[in-house]
């Protein structure tokens, strides 16, 4: 087969598939939410619409930044690279560069003032089935911009946290779901540049594994909603 007669004829379908991986890869993005670290604001089986312009223009497929075009804030959710190894995870900016960061009991506090968490309510929360734990869901604010938040009383956790300065450069990171998320408390500081970008509405979702066993039920009163 003649290789360069095959590529004429199809050209167009070609120039249409780099401009869609140029797209994924510089400009827009989606990702599956694989894990609970972001409960309650994002589901296992959501997926999730980045903004890869939010931040950074990057060249493509590296983290090497060709041109700032906007500032990091707090309260932002945003899919990064981890600094340990790579894998890409999805978590909320809670401090920013020069910002001091502690924990006391489960409680953020940022440049000295405690983080109050409002309307809490107890309910239970589904791990895996047949394994429910008691979980507590509230109201956090950052810079006057609320989310949710859940704490899980009866799971092992890391809360508590040394006052820590936060780098030039870098962000401080945790998952909503604060005793069940791997976040800045284990992977450190995240460089500015291993943000990828910022999500910021549920494009769709599915209920992929519910009590009975595996299943694919889909959540339509998620399905493009903005995140918060």
């Amino acid at each position: 087969m003649d290789i360069r007669r095959t590529l004429k004829a199809n050209r167009g379908f070609l120039l249409f598939l780099c401009s869609f991986a140029l797209l994924r890869t510089a400009v827009a993005d989606w990702n599956p939410i694989p894990s609970g670290s972001m409960r309650p604001t994002l589901l296992e089986g959501d997926v999730v619409l980045v903004n890869r312009l939010a931040y950074d223009l990057k060249l493509p497929l590296t983290d090497l930044v060709l041109l700032p075009l906007g500032e990091p804030r707090r309260g932002d959710v945003v899919t990064l690279s981890s600094p340990v190894d790579g894998t890409r995870l999805i978590k909320r900016i809670v401090g920013l560069p020069g910002d001091r960061v502690a924990m006391r009991d489960g409680v953020l506090i940022l440049n000295g003032e405690p983080q109050a968490c409002r309307d809490a309510q107890r309910r239970g929360e589904t791990l895996a089935p047949g394994w429910v734990v008691d979980a507590v869901r509230a109201t956090e604010q950052l810079d006057g911009r609320p989310h949710a938040v859940q704490f899980l009383p009866g799971t092992a956790a890391r809360r508590d946290l040394a006052e820590t300065t936060v780098p030039p450069g870098q962000y401080f990171l945790l998952g909503d779901n604060r005793d069940n998320s791997a976040d800045s408390r284990y992977i450190g500081t995240v460089p500015r540049e291993k943000l990828i970008g910022r999500a910021h509405h549920v494009l769709v979702s599915a209920d992929w594994l519910g009590e009975d066993g595996w299943r694919l039920a889909p959540r339509l009163d998620r399905w493009v909603t903005a995140i918060r």
